[in-house]
């Protein structure tokens, strides 16, 4: 990264600036404060961008949501997001069933409580391999390592080419309609505000194999590996 370069920052959530689920603490929001005096600001989230702006305590900052179906921008008169696009696809669920069926019992995946698959109006999905109804500590105990999920991510991959595939939560692969994904979203943000790759730096923790930031850390884009969300301010540093 050529720091001199640099005129966009976009930044993950979960892992990155917060804890997942927990909300935007006071030392990183001045972090974020002092790097918005010095580049544009973006978040680029798995998530919608209005659960990413609650978590984020209403900072003002522009999101894009759902790995690029969906973008909102923050209005600085109402302190709200204003939507700005909002897409969704046609799922197959039929042929998504059938293939999770299959999957399961090649794999040994069979046991599971709820349903199979979770479905979002996005059009994406969420192949739960303990089911939708598994006990928390449950799925914390499967695979914390994602050693499990890894082994059979390319078999995944493989069998869903519809989807971009993530290694997901702490039980599950994530599936976002294909080409979407953070590379294809912070691309596309790019292409439409007229940012070259190399102004642009990216901030992520999920950068291993299947990990939702992936995709960004193995392309052109600059990136800075979080691995603390406590240190972020450390990681962030060179851009200080």
């Amino acid at each position: 990264m050529d720091a001199k370069k640099i005129k966009l920052v976009a930044f993950d959530l979960d892992g990155t600036l917060t804890q997942h689920k927990v909300k935007l603490d006071d030392k990183n929001r001045a972090v974020l404060d002092a790097l918005g005096k010095k580049y544009k600001l973006i978040m680029v989230g798995a998530g919608e961008c209005e659960r990413i702006f609650l978590q984020m305590n209403k900072y003002p900052i522009d999101i894009i949501g759902s790995y690029g179906m969906q973008y909102a921008e923050y209005d600085r008169e109402s302190g709200e997001l204003r939507m700005i696009y909002k897409k969704s696809f046609p799922c197959d669920r039929e042929s998504v069933e059938r293939r999770a069926s299959i999957f399961r019992e090649k794999y040994g995946f069979t046991s599971f409580k709820g349903d199979s698959v979770q479905y979002f109006p996005t059009g994406g999905i969420t192949l739960a391999l303990l089911g939708t109804k598994a006990e928390l500590p449950e799925k914390l105990a499967f695979d914390p390592t994602r050693a499990k999920r890894r082994a059979v991510f390319p078999a995944v991959k493989e069998m869903f080419p519809d989807f971009t595939v993530f290694v997901g939560g702490t039980s599950s692969f994530d599936m976002a309609p294909y080409p979407y994904d953070k590379y294809y979203a912070l691309d596309l943000y790019c292409k439409e505000h007229g940012y070259a790759h190399d102004e642009v730096v990216f901030v992520g923790d999920d950068y291993g194999e299947g990990g939702n930031d992936s995709p960004v850390y193995n392309s052109d884009f600059p990136f800075i590996k979080v691995d603390d969300y406590t240190k972020f301010a450390d990681a962030v540093k060179e851009l200080m």
